[in-house]
C-alpha cells in the first residue's frame, strides 16, 4: 500500500513527530511504500539546520535524513509555514546566504502534497 505521511507537530517538545517517524519504519517493515513526508505548522520545525539536541537524545532529524536517503523518500517542508517559523532555503529566503533548511528536506507547495495525496492509498497525519 502506497503511503503519505504529514507530520503537524514540532521536532521536539510533542511526541507527534518521533511517532510518525515510529510508524513510518514500521510501515516500510511491512513492505508498504511511503511516497512522500509532508511537514507543515510546527512540524516544519524537523527541517531546521539549526536543531541540536543534546548527545544523549535521540536525534530525530538525522533520523528523517537518513530514512530519506536510505529509501528514498522525499521530506518535503510547507513553503509558508517554513517562512513563518524562519525556515528557508536560497529561494525562499530574503538574503540568500542566510539559510537554515537541513540537508534532505526540501521547500515544497501544497501542490506537490496534493499531487502525492492523489497518488497514493492512504494519507496519515500525525
Amino acid at each position: 500500500m502506497r503511503y503519505v505521511i504529514a507530520v503537524s507537530r514540532p521536532v521536539y517538545g510533542h511526541q507527534g513527530a518521533f511517532t510518525a517517524y515510529q510508524l513510518a519504519m514500521a510501515l516500510l517493515a511491512a513492505g508498504h511504500e511511503i511516497t512522500q513526508v509532508f511537514f507543515f505548522q510546527d512540524g516544519v520545525t524537523n527541517g531546521n539546520a539549526f536543531v541540536y539536541p543534546a548527545t544523549d537524545e535521540f536525534n530525530l532529524q538525522k533520523a528523517w535524513q537518513k530514512l530519506s536517503r536510505d529509501c528514498g523518500i522525499p521530506l518535503h517542508l510547507c513553503v509558508s509555514a517554513g517562512q513563518r517559523r524562519g525556515i528557508v532555503d536560497n529561494l525562499t529566503a530574503l538574503n540568500p546566504e542566510l539559510t537554515n533548511l537541513a540537508d534532505g528536506f526540501l521547500i515544497a507547495g501544497l501542490g506537490e502534497f496534493i499531487r502525492a495525496t492523489l497518488e497514493s492509498e492512504r494519507v496519515i497525519t500525525l
